[in-house]
């Protein structure tokens, strides 16, 4: 098992990119802390996960810095330590003409994709440095990380500041023992992408799925299972060479535009 006797933190595990990766890490043999907002969602997800005393939950908004010391604490107090912390909760926010939008849809976005980010980084180099080793973080960041398009000024800007964070931070880390790294996933088949599709064309969704589709040289959409395996291969040893980078899940998409 790639990810025998490893703590790790799932921030996002409500959604499906992270319940997907929660079941991966659990299948590798790691023990797993859920955290969202919705304390009733976490439950549904760690029912449906049966991890049974290697799965535990914690209700926390990445965007407040006590709720993530909080969770952090609670993560070392139930299993003793953290090794891997995945940084995933995000949000797409509202998708409108950049001077349609307001002041509080933009710092919406930037709270939980950029200062979420930071804050999960911040609290798990700590609690990680307390227990030398090889830990691993990873965050999700997007392939609109390394491009642009209209309509998601917000979103686009916060995962272009969340690799520039994730290279900085991996010159810091390198000679502690902590890597970080970030996945960029493409269109995935999952409840925010679909919701995109439906926001950019609200009658005929369909057409932009596959006007997506025609962008993707592998021509299909991905799946939360895919991205959980490449986010799983960089929180193991068989990444250990792998920091500051910015791994694609996205079928070659960016690799062409």
């Amino acid at each position: 098992m790639k990810l025998k006797k490893r703590s790790a933190i799932v921030t996002g595990a409500t959604g499906d990119i992270g319940a997907a990766t929660a079941e991966k890490f659990l299948s590798e043999g790691a023990k797993v802390m859920l955290t969202g907002r919705s304390n009733e969602k976490l439950k549904r997800v760690m029912k449906t996960l049966d991890g049974g005393e290697n799965i535990q939950c914690f209700e926390a908004d990445v965007s407040n810095e006590t709720e993530v010391k909080e969770l952090v604490d609670e993560t070392v107090k139930v299993f003793g330590k953290v090794d891997i912390m995945f940084a995933n909760a995000g949000t797409e926010g509202v998708t409108a003409p950049l001077e349609d939008q307001t002041l509080d849809d933009f710092f919406t976005v930037l709270n939980t994709n950029v200062i979420g980010v930071w804050l999960s980084i911040k609290y798990g180099i700590k609690a990680m440095k307390k227990n030398p080793g090889d830990s691993s973080i990873v965050v999700t960041s997007s392939g609109a990380g390394i491009t642009g398009y209209a309509g998601a000024g917000p979103y686009i800007a916060s995962k272009h500041a969340v690799n520039g964070l994730v290279k900085a931070c991996s010159a810091e880390l390198a000679n502690s023992g902590i890597r970080i790294n970030a996945v960029g996933p493409g269109p995935i088949d999952n409840r925010m992408m679909n919701d995109l599709t439906k926001s950019l064309n609200p009658e005929e969704p369909e057409v932009v799925r596959a006007a997506f589709e025609q962008l993707i040289p592998m021509q299909r959409w991905g799946t939360n299972e895919e991205v959980a395996n490449l986010v799983t291969f960089l929180a193991s040893d068989e990444a250990s060479f792998c920091t500051g980078g910015i791994y694609m899940a996205d079928g070659g998409m960016t690799a062409t535009l």
